[in-house]
């Protein structure tokens, strides 16, 4: 439905998803991350790592948890157009990542997980400074 790639693919995905996009995203977005609660949360290591902090950090990097070899070595430095490339095919973007997870094929899911996540991993409410 949208074969543009990267962060235009997921601005196109926004724009399109409804006139009101913008004001959907954030609860669309919340939804869609409840799939990734069985291993992730915002403010604290699971199975996978963190959420809080996400954009601009580099994948890998974590301090503490023990990602795979893959996935320090990516080189990936997570954005909106590197995440839309890697929640749409994780282990094709990462060959031998240990996230065991098929990927979101839509776009518009995509980005309003992204644009979900934006917000949520950089919110002082779900991720409280370390005291």
């Amino acid at each position: 439905m949208f074969p543009t790639r990267g962060w235009i693919g997921v601005t196109v995905a926004l724009a399109c998803v409804a006139p009101h996009a913008a004001a959907d995203a954030a609860p669309r977005g919340e939804e869609i991350y409840s799939r990734c609660l069985a291993c992730h949360a915002l403010a604290y290591d699971r199975v996978g790592p963190r959420h809080c902090g996400l954009f601009g950090r580099r994948a890998g990097s974590v301090p503490g948890f023990d990602y795979s070899d893959a996935m320090r070595k990516s080189g990936i430095v997570w954005d909106a157009a590197t995440l839309d490339r890697f929640l749409a095919a994780p282990t094709q973007v990462v060959p031998g990542t240990t996230m065991g997870y098929a990927g979101i094929p839509d776009p518009a899911e995509r980005a309003a997980l992204i644009a979900w996540l934006r917000d949520a991993s950089r919110s002082a409410k779900s991720c409280p400074q370390p005291q």
